[in-house]
């Protein structure tokens, strides 16, 4: 059995792995002694002090991490599935033979984000409870539920409650995928794996998107049906999260979740020891979200995550994925369903290009990148209709609103789309990590309702061009928010992250006289 060198005051000590040590002072009173991670080294006698003997194997993580990405694929369809409908709804009313106003179809296609953000809270108690896998695996049940009220609707409020259903299982998705990804990666692929989900995400719209223009809504509504099916199949032969194992004390189950997500020739004893030395710090704040606010790292972590996902839905680009249509139709030959598909394919193809460069240039810097492009397209979409409106001839620069939109998309899909969800999996520890993260993620897409339900009548009351400089100056700010609260976590682990955020991880050390 390996065993644990530890550097303490008053010597070296060398133990059995597993057993409790404390450190005690030579004197009567034999006083107990608690001292820091930064305070001690840990190293296994394998005869290489710095890495494992043998390297982890990837491809069981990335086959696990797109296996939960298939809920995100799902979900991607259900985004994708309004724009079928027409622009005010009308395509979907003609088929299903129903009554339907605009606002009736405004309501069927934002209600979702309101199920989403109904289920961020619950699912971070469902995944400390239950499990993040059979989490996942429950979210099946009102995916099926949701999508047969929808193939089978005979009314507007049918409509409603079956996306407010799909809305809930995708919302939930969201926040399980980026802590499952997160605790089951190496730090060195680790935001490879957290960019998975919005690659799918996208791809789930994309695909949404096609199928949209060459078949019937109903039979769109019934293909995207069967995808949680299949999820279900092949998730479950998928590992749970060694991490939920070592909050419950099934230390050899989590031994065995590793070894089948990293080899079984991977020694996993020096990662074990690393991941019960945070848990036994955050003992002290599990349980509720309130109780894991009087943390400090807990703290700064919600800081960074609520920030992100305010600059996320705040820069319009929810707003902006709707109004692409009828921006590139008034400015263009490109029909409204050319332009959605160019819009889904850029966001595919730049998510993808994200996740080959994520672990190298790392995520602050892509972030920065990404929200100082985004501001400069709405900068120049809002000058643009602002000249518009003034009777300034904009014909010879007709080409600007195509040209902003698309880097606003290309560069959203690289960085503030798939990290914000990336770095709730990484910001936070493992016992808070279910609440809090899903705290964020509520709070997206309640921001993501708030941008769809205002946008029109911003633009009534303001115009394009001030609705566009707004955003603009919303990702100016959010600029300077990555360059000084957002950390670089890259190539760090997971533990590494929480002392950088204020943990103070202790372990009892007992030297015996």
């Amino acid at each position: 059995m390996p065993r644990v060198v530890v550097d303490a005051p008053g010597g070296d000590v060398t133990c059995e792995e597993g057993d409790v040590v404390r450190a005690r002072r030579h004197t009567s009173m034999m006083t107990e002694k608690i001292i820091t991670v930064s305070e001690l080294t840990l190293s296994v006698s394998s005869g290489d002090d710095s890495k494992p003997a043998v390297p982890a194997k990837q491809l069981p993580q990335y086959f696990a991490a797109l296996s939960a990405t298939l809920g995100a694929l799902a979900f991607g369809g259900v985004l994708g599935w309004s724009t079928s409908g027409g622009d005010s709804g009308e395509k979907l009313a003609e088929q299903y033979n129903i009554t339907m106003s605009t606002s009736d179809f405004s309501w069927i296609g934002s209600v979702t984000n309101l199920g989403s953000a109904a289920i961020c809270i619950p699912m971070g108690l469902m995944m400390d409870a239950f499990g993040r896998k059979r989490s996942m695996l429950m979210l099946v049940v009102p995916y099926t539920i949701g999508w047969s009220l929808v193939i089978w609707a005979k009314s507007v409020a049918m409509f409603c409650v079956g996306r407010f259903l799909l809305g809930f299982s995708g919302g939930g998705f969201c926040v399980a995928v980026a802590v499952y990804t997160a605790e089951i990666g190496e730090k060195t692929i680790r935001g490879r794996l957290g960019a998975f989900h919005e690659l799918m995400l996208t791809s789930g719209i994309l695909i949404s998107y096609i199928l949209g223009t060459l078949i019937p809504i109903y039979y769109l509504s019934m293909t995207f049906a069967a995808v949680p099916l299949i999820f279900f199949v092949v998730f479950s032969f998928m590992p749970e999260s060694p991490t939920y194992y070592l909050m419950k004390n099934r230390e050899e189950e989590a031994r065995d979740s590793l070894l089948r997500v990293r080899g079984p020739k991977y020694d996993v004893e020096r990662e074990l020891i690393t991941r019960k030395l945070v848990l036994a710090e955050e003992l002290q704040y599990k349980g509720s979200f309130l109780a894991a606010m009087r943390s400090k790292v807990a703290r700064n972590g919600l800081i960074i995550a609520y920030g992100l996902m305010f600059f996320q839905q705040m820069s319009g680009v929810n707003a902006i994925v709707f109004y692409t249509g009828s921006i590139f139709g008034q400015n263009g030959a490109i029909s409204t369903d050319a332009s959605t598909i160019i819009v889904g394919a850029l966001q595919v193809v730049s998510t993808f290009t994200s996740l080959l460069i994520v672990d190298r240039l790392g995520r602050k810097i892509l972030l920065l990148a990404s929200i100082s492009a985004m501001a400069v397209g709405m900068l120049a979409l809002g000058t643009y209709y602002y000249l518009e409106e003034n009777g300034v001839d904009v014909s010879s620069v007709n080409w600007i609103p195509l040209v902003s939109v698309c880097l606003f998309i290309l560069m959203s899909s690289l960085g503030f789309g798939p990290i914000p969800f990336m770095m709730v999996g990484e910001l936070f520890s493992p016992q808070i990590k279910g609440i809090a993260g899903s705290s964020a993620c509520s709070f997206n897409w309640l921001m993501a309702f708030l941008v769809t339900r205002t946008f029109n009548d911003l633009v009534e009351a303001f115009g394009n061009y001030a609705t566009f400089w707004m955003y603009s100056v919303i990702c100016a700010c959010g600029v300077l928010f990555v360059i000084f609260i957002v950390p670089e976590t890259k190539g760090k682990s997971l533990e590494q992250i929480q002392r950088e955020l204020g943990a103070k991880i202790t372990v009892p050390i007992d030297v015996k006289p």
